[in-house]
């Protein structure tokens, strides 16, 4: 479980192929911040972009982790498939932890694309289109989850192939994590609100039949 607080940004410095086919994975070393890794331990759980993620090796006083994602998840996701990529870094909430975001699962539930990036006074505006599946989801001044980062929504219009909504990312949000990098066209990873998803589960579980 994690909150959407991003505590650090780290850097995909290498990627090694887990096998020799297409339905392979990829084993991910990532370099991360000085004295980030100080509190981690084999098997701890790392959120990079919003996907969770297993702490399969790691050197605290190197600064770096390795990871091993399957071909599936790097299906499903973005930002995890390229060397030099920086990434957005969240260690899994502890039971003492503020919970400074929202409740964050680390499982990506679809592919947003940026449409809007643009100044707005002393912020920045950003605007994605989402799939139509997460529609139902997304809710004016809910919560969402971009590339990892808990977020406000400060507008929603939905559309035939999907819904467009908006964001204010205010400076220290571009200061400390990834967001700040991106342009119209890149696809982000999207997690919706964990309770919107429970409420809508209800919802449907107590509708007629037909």
């Amino acid at each position: 479980m994690f909150t959407g607080i991003i505590t650090g940004v780290g850097r995909i410095a290498a990627i090694h192929d887990l096998g020799s086919s297409s339905s392979h994975g990829k084993r991910l070393s990532i370099a991360a911040p000085d004295g980030y890794l100080d509190d981690v331990g084999l098997g701890d759980s790392i959120a990079l972009n919003g996907a969770c993620m297993t702490v399969t090796a790691f050197d605290a006083p190197g600064a770096w982790f390795a990871l091993d994602i399957s071909a599936e998840s790097l299906r499903l996701t973005a930002g995890l498939d390229a060397a030099g990529r920086q990434v957005n870094l969240e260690k899994a909430l502890r039971a003492h932890d503020r919970l400074g975001g929202h409740l964050v699962s680390g499982h990506v539930d679809g592919l947003g694309r940026v449409t809007r990036f643009e100044p707005a006074g002393e912020s920045w505006t950003l605007q994605v289109r989402a799939p139509r599946e997460l529609a139902r989801y997304l809710a004016y001044k809910g919560s969402i989850t971009v590339n990892g980062v808990s977020l406000t929504v400060n507008s929603v219009r939905d559309e035939a192939d999907g819904s467009e909504f908006s964001i204010n990312l205010i400076p220290h949000t571009l200061q400390q994590t990834t967001l700040g990098t991106l342009e119209a066209g890149d696809r982000v990873n999207l997690e919706v609100d964990l309770i919107a998803r429970y409420v809508a589960r209800m919802l449907a579980a107590d509708a007629p039949a037909g």
